[in-house]
């Protein structure tokens, strides 16, 4: 869909689509997420997210080095009032491959979880389930999931904060079976630029009225959270994705991840400090008989004096 758009506008969306293209290829590039002859099922839910994502990945399509192909894929879930209509006719503007899967998960949600209780862990797995079996129907050789920065830090905090573990969703997943391969390319891009590239290319939106109607989600409070952190500490967002890709197992206390039980020291190892070497204590003119008291800056000072008044006998030997 197309709107007439002013100078600003046109040269911010331009600037946008480079900076999002530039970071879907990196991360297509860090994680290995496209391969030769690769045939990528794009999942669209009708959301900003998923609409940036193929509008991205089809740009690339067109640049890449390497052929791949890409199948657009939607799941009707059948929610009261879902404008069936609208993803048919805006793909077939694109002259992209796509399927629509109808099936009714919307009742089986509906009839499994008790009214005022969160419903996104059934529809999810029920969504996911159906998409994974697809895939393989249609002989896709990656998934490729709308996920973004946010949502992966989002995830981590969820995770820390509601069930005490330390994972997020990783840019590139290999399924529990092995059959699917999910590759997330936006997970390099953040959310609030692809909302203002949404809103700019006039995707035609559809809202999710099953879960977007549950305002009192842990996730919400989290971005709820996050978004203020991004106000008042510019740069922190950035950072903690950036900490999420510098990970030191054995700086944590994660056992499953690093053997704290057989570690053990080198008795034999030199002294060694994250200072200049003159600048360590020397130990070797430090008395340690007796108890009290040790003057390590007056033990250092001796040393440099016994140094200074060594005589090099080799060199002042006269046969």
């Amino acid at each position: 869909m197309s709107v007439d758009l002013s100078t600003q506008q046109t040269s911010r969306l331009k600037k946008l689509h480079k900076k999002l293209r530039s970071e879907v290829g990196k991360a297509i590039s860090d994680y290995n997420m496209v391969e030769e002859g690769d045939r990528i099922m794009c999942c669209l839910s009708g959301g900003k997210d998923s609409y940036a994502m193929l509008d991205i990945l089809l740009d690339l399509q067109q640049r890449a080095p390497i052929k791949f192909e890409i199948v657009a894929v939607n799941l009707d879930q059948k929610q009261p009032g879902f404008p069936e209509h609208i993803l048919p006719a805006y793909l077939d503007t694109l002259g992209v491959a796509y399927h629509i899967l109808e099936k009714d998960t919307y009742s089986i949600v509906k009839d499994k979880i008790p009214e005022g209780q969160k419903t996104c862990s059934l529809c999810s797995r029920l969504r996911r389930g159906t998409l994974y079996g697809f895939a393989q129907k249609i002989g896709a050789t990656k998934i490729a999931l709308g996920h973004h920065r946010d949502d992966i830090i989002e995830t981590l905090f969820l995770n820390m904060f509601f069930a005490g573990k330390q994972k997020a969703m990783p840019p590139k997943l290999l399924s529990d079976d092995g059959a699917n391969m999910v590759i997330r390319p936006l997970a390099y891009s953040r959310e609030k630029e692809i909302a203002e590239y949404a809103e700019l290319k006039s995707f035609p939106i559809i809202p999710c009225n099953l879960c977007g109607s549950q305002e009192n989600l842990k996730r919400a409070s989290v971005k709820e959270m996050l978004n203020q952190w991004d106000v008042e500490h510019p740069g922190r967002i950035e950072s903690i994705f950036t900490a999420m890709q510098n990970t030191s197992p054995s700086q944590g206390v994660d056992r499953t991840q690093f053997d704290f039980v057989s570690l053990t020291r080198n008795a034999d190892a030199p002294l060694k400090g994250e200072v200049a070497e003159s600048d360590l204590p020397a130990f070797d003119f430090v008395d340690v008989s007796n108890n009290g008291h040790i003057d390590l800056d007056a033990a250092s000072q001796t040393q440099r004096i016994k140094a200074e008044h060594k005589i090099d006998i080799v060199s002042t030997y006269t046969p």
